[in-house]
């Protein structure tokens, strides 16, 4: 275990010195980079790509509307009048021409399939021409909500296929078996139209109600994808954002109690501009990821780490002292999540120290033990003499530290100590 007073000069290869882990070269700025990269919801298409939905580069035009309905109206038109040819013989004659203009009628099948099937029934009747009726049928079982108009065009279709021509040779009927099996097959012919229609629209509403049901899932997924994206931009703006501030709050008033002096006075105010600089290059960073299309979210950024502890103990201005445990104890290197949330969790305490406790000291300890990595920061009771260098307190930091503790598996506690101090505690599985 090494120990370092965060007032005297500390560097990143210093730091990393007693641990077999070669050191990083991560830039040192604090600059926000991400856990995991989330795509957001809806990215643009690239520069020349077709938009979703519309045809691809030299695919032929879709067929104009009223095309597409005579295609699809030919085969059942054309059965029927081919059903009607048939069974006349193409004898000219009232039967063939009511099939004919029963097989015509189908043409309505999908919005007016009552009047289609009035036309079929006719020529079931006079000349058992089966298909017309039956396809107005389906299509009357199909375009629907209630089965009652397919049962009775069911039961209109049984009859006309079974009772006898003419109609007063019902009393004739006897109750053998071919009337028997005459009245079987005549049903079996309506009620299996009817089945077949209502089978088809109990999958066409199934299909719709998935179809639905994935559409809704997909925007719950879109809205927590953007939640979740939002709540890692809010992290790291604050974690960020707000060390830097206080950094810079903090060296103003250095400058407001200074004595007049040239030099005291350039030195102060170059340590104001670096931290100025600092924090927008980082706000860029954070609008460049905001204005990203998708993808690796994370690349924008250089991504702080263990090894740049060391200098944010020494621009943190507090007397400091950090023990960094032998990273080489651990059975593989660090994941970069893990380093970058202890990294975040010692720069908010630090932060914290500098607004709720001016003048405190602080003690920073972070190490393996039994596979996990463990951060620990306590302070002190802040000094009664220093000034306070007076922001405000947004109370977004510790909640976004046990955030990424939650989201990596691991614990975060913070607590007021006995005296005055506090204490911030995490721990982050390796």
């Amino acid at each position: 275990m090494s120990a370092y007073a965060g007032t005297g000069p500390m560097s990143a290869e210093s730091l990393a010195s007693g641990a077999p882990r070669p050191a990083l070269g991560a830039p040192a700025s604090g600059a926000p980079a991400f856990d995991a990269p989330l795509p957001l919801p809806l990215p643009r298409p690239a520069p020349g790509a077709p938009a979703p939905g519309a045809p691809a580069p030299g695919a032929p035009a879709p067929a104009p509307r009223t095309i597409r309905r005579l295609r699809s109206a030919a085969l059942p038109v054309g059965v029927a009048a081919l059903d009607g040819l048939v069974v006349n013989a193409v004898h000219a004659g009232p039967v063939l021409w009511g099939a004919l203009a029963a097989a015509g009628a189908l043409v309505l099948r999908r919005r007016q399939p009552e009047l289609a099937l009035a036309a079929g029934i006719p020529g079931l009747y006079l000349g058992h021409l089966a298909f017309a009726p039956l396809i107005a049928l389906y299509f009357l079982a199909v375009h629907r909500r209630s089965a009652v108009p397919g049962a009775v065009g069911a039961v209109l279709v049984a009859l006309a296929q079974f009772l006898p021509l003419p109609l007063g040779d019902v009393t004739l009927l006897r109750l053998d078996h071919d009337t028997v099996l005459d009245a079987l097959d005549s049903c079996a012919l309506g009620v299996g139209a009817f089945v077949l229609g209502r089978s088809a629209r109990y999958r066409r509403e199934r299909l719709r109600e998935i179809t639905e049901s994935r559409e809704r899932e997909n925007r719950l997924l879109a809205q927590h994808t953007l939640a979740t994206e939002r709540a890692r931009l809010a992290r790291e703006m604050h974690d960020v954002v707000a060390h830097k501030v206080s950094l810079i709050s903090l060296q103003a008033g250095v400058l407001q109690v200074t004595e007049p002096g040239a030099r005291a006075v350039r030195e102060t105010a170059g340590v104001i501009r670096d931290l100025s600089v600092d924090t927008l290059t980082e706000l860029q960073h954070l609008v460049g990821v905001l204005r990203a299309d998708g993808g690796n979210t994370g690349d924008l950024a250089p991504q702080p780490r263990l090894a740049d502890l060391g200098r944010l103990v020494e621009e943190s201005a507090l007397p400091v002292e950090l023990h960094l445990g032998d990273l080489g104890d651990l059975a593989g290197p660090l994941p970069e999540a893990v380093e970058r949330a202890a990294y975040r969790t010692v720069q908010e305490a630090l932060t914290n120290v500098r607004k709720h406790a001016p003048g405190a000291r602080a003690e920073v300890r972070v190490g393996p033990d039994g596979g996990r990595l463990h951060v620990e920061v306590r302070n002190t009771a802040a000094d009664g003499s220093a000034v306070a260098p007076g922001l405000p307190a947004g109370g977004n930091g510790l909640v976004g530290l046990r955030e990424r503790a939650q989201l990596l598996g691991g614990s975060f506690t913070s607590a007021p100590l006995p005296g005055g101090g506090f204490l911030v505690r995490a721990e982050y599985p390796v």
